[in-house]
Formats: C-alpha cells, structure tokens, sequence
C-alpha cells in the first residue's frame, strides 16, 4: 500500500490531491484490497494519463473537483482525489472520502435494485402491470404500462413532471404524478424519465411495507457494510458531503439537489442517494461477483444476470438501444463507457449532480467518476470527462484492446 499523501496544490491555483492511498476512514466494514497498478500487472504510466484529462477539466472550469475509483479483478488499482470539493464560501481541497449526492445513480443502485430483491423474493413479476400496486394507474390510458416498461425508460412518461407539481405539499405532489398520463404509446420508444423511477420508488414502498431508504439499507447497504451509503445523511456523514448549488440563499450539502425529491421529503426512487467511492466500489464488486460479496449474498447470481442483461429498446430516432433493469448499455446516455469497453456487455449510469459509474464485467472492471460539477453555479460540464476516464481506465486494464 502506498504511503498516505496529504493533498497539496499546484500552479495556478489549483488544488490536487496526490495518490490517495490512505488508511479507510470509519465506513464500510471491509472494503476492497487495494494494490498499485504494477503489483498486478498493469502500466503505471497508462493510469497516469487521467491525471492530465483530470487536470484540463478541472483549469477549463468543468468541476471543482474529481475522485476517481477503479476497480479491476477485486483490488482498487486507482484511487484519486483532485482539486476542491467546495470552492464556495471557502475553498476546501477534495478528498477520497468525500461523500457524494449520487442524483440518477439512485436509480438502478437503490430503486431498481430493490425491485429486483422484490422479484427475487416473489412479491412482484416485471411484467406486472403498475396498476396492480398503484391502483390510481386502473385507467384507460395507463392500466396496460407494465414495471418492466418503468425500468427500463417505456412507459411513455414524461421525462419531468412541472416543478411546480411539487409546491403544495408532499401529498399534493404524489396526487399529481398518479395523475400523470403518458405522452407516447407504453412500450413504443425509450425516453429517460425521472417520473418512471419515482413511481418505482413508491411501488417498492408499497410491496415492501417499508420506506425505500429503510427497505434499501436493510436488505442491500448494511449487508454489504456500506456505511456510508445512505438517503439523508446525518452527522459526521453529512459534514463530510460535497456542497451543490444554493437553495433559499444557503449551501445545499448533505440534502438531495434534486427539486422533486427535495420536495418528497428526501427520499424518492429517482434520486436522493449519497455515497463515497470506497462504497460505491464494493457495490459494484458485488455485481461483478454475481451478488455476493465477502461471504454475504445480497442478490441471488440469476437476479443479477437477470437485472443486468442488455434489452432492445427504439430511440428518439428510431434506432436501436440497449438498456437493462435500471442501467444503461447503449444509448445516448452511456458515454461514460469510453471508447475502449466492449459495447452491448457493459452497464452504467450517470447522474446530474456529475457521477457516474461503468462496470465492465468481461474485464471485471468497474469506474467510478464522482464530482460535484454543479457547485458553484450550475454551469459544470464533466460528460467529455466522463467519456475521456472511460477510454483511459479501459486501455491501463486491457492494453487498448476490447
């Protein structure tokens, strides 16, 4: 293991963190081996290439800061922190451990993930119509969307109900998306929409009986040990969060930026997660090793191939994509796959706060991006960085090769 480095800064002002190869923080209970790159085989040298597509983004004003994890056969080969994590009303340098509000990686790592436990454990079928568990849905026009059409983005929803659904109350705003109607014909087109995974996050609440952050930290983040994995965070985990935008003159951190599940309480199945990178390497590992991770089995091997495998879905433009129960594969969204990974075996996400997250099982690698791109002022832009860390970290596990 390396020696720990404390963060520093370089020219023009700057700040970058050094190899992280610290000691684990309080968190989860065992996370992942960590090794240098040549310990297992691998360039050095071809790792070192993020350092300098980091660097650019950060000068060009993309994000304040960035932590990168790699994951490659079940070690940690690349664990990074640069520059700040706030900028505003101070500066203060990013560090590995920063927690993150993981914004749509709530999606397939807590709603859908959930649904799957659900099937798994015989309370539901994907192909189970939405009314059967939102009876409000018992209409012409939306009695025959499935759950399966939810998770992956063909419900016809739209992508967003009006943010001014959500200014009456938290029933009030529950009442207007069991309102909703969809705007295309379910089951024709794929068309990202938040609406599909907050009705998601209900039915879970619904079959379950318990609130999805209770139902998600019972079953999936407390057998994994992810202590740091959470919907409102509180405390010492909360003091540690990266700040977003302001809301009513004050600094979000530590509560969701998302308007909608702001206004749900916090809580709701399209967004409201934070995490770390140490968590959210563990959670992928898990997946990788087919829902078992250090002698617990959090997802049965079928569920797991079951939830991940590629679907057909028509784009916008008619063309053919690839999603999964909760991911994406091959549309518009998976840029942060790179160039390198193989198409149609892979899955990720990504999410508007400026995570994201690929796994590639054929290389058994996983990359993790985590920034706060929106901090200051909502003007960060890290979707070319995204893509850039997915080629590079591709080409220091397999050589360039696919």
């Amino acid at each position: 293991m390396y020696a720990v480095k404390l963060p520093f800064c370089i020219a023009l002002g700057v700040a970058f963190a050094t190899w992280a190869w610290v000691q684990p923080v309080p968190g989860a209970e065992k996370p992942l081996p960590r090794a240098t790159p040549a310990s297992l085989g691998l360039s050095a040298e071809a790792f070192a290439k993020i350092d300098a597509a980091v660097k650019k983004a950060l000068d060009g004003g993309k994000a304040p800061g960035v932590v990168v994890v790699i994951v490659h056969k079940g070690t940690v080969v690349f664990r990074k922190a640069y520059g700040h994590c706030r900028v505003e009303p101070d500066k203060r340098p990013m560090l590995p451990e920063v927690v993150f509000d993981l914004a749509s990686l709530t999606k397939p790592i807590a709603t859908a993930t959930a649904m799957m436990l659900l099937v798994e454990q015989g309370k539901l079928k994907v192909s189970d119509p939405l009314a059967k568990y939102l009876p409000t849905f018992r209409r012409k026009e939306t009695e025959q969307i499935t759950l399966e059409q939810m998770l992956l983005h063909t419900s016809g929803f739209i992508p967003d109900n009006p943010i001014s659904d959500s200014q009456d109350g938290v029933d009030k705003a529950w009442e207007r998306l069991f309102a909703l109607e969809p705007v295309t014909k379910p089951g024709s087109k794929f068309s990202y929409s938040d609406v599909n995974y907050i009705l998601l996050g209900n039915v879970v609440e619904t079959v379950s009986a318990l609130p999805l952050d209770e139902f998600t930290h019972k079953y999936v983040f407390a057998p994994l040990g992810l202590d740091e994995t959470t919907f409102k965070p509180e405390g010492k985990l909360k003091e540690r969060a990266a700040p977003t935008e302001k809301r009513e003159g004050a600094w979000i951190a530590g509560t969701v930026h998302d308007p909608r599940s702001f206004a749900l309480g916090g809580v709701a199945g399209h967004a409201g997660l934070f995490s770390t990178g140490d968590d959210l390497a563990v959670f992928a590992q898990m997946l990788l090793q087919g829902g078992l991770y250090d002698g617990k089995r959090v997802l049965k091997a079928e569920t797991v191939k079951r939830m991940t495998a590629p679907r057909e879905v028509t784009l916008s433009d008619g063309k053919k994509g690839l999603r999964t129960y909760g991911w994406d594969v091959k549309t518009g969204y998976s840029g942060n796959r790179g160039d390198k990974f193989s198409v149609g075996v892979g899955f990720g996400h990504t999410g508007f706060t400026g995570t994201s997250i690929w796994i590639d099982p054929p290389s058994q690698t996983a990359v993790i991006l985590l920034t706060n791109s929106v901090h200051p002022q909502g003007k960060g832009d890290v979707r070319a960085l995204r893509r850039q860390i997915g080629t590079l970290a591709a080409e220091a596990v397999m050589g360039g090769k696919p």
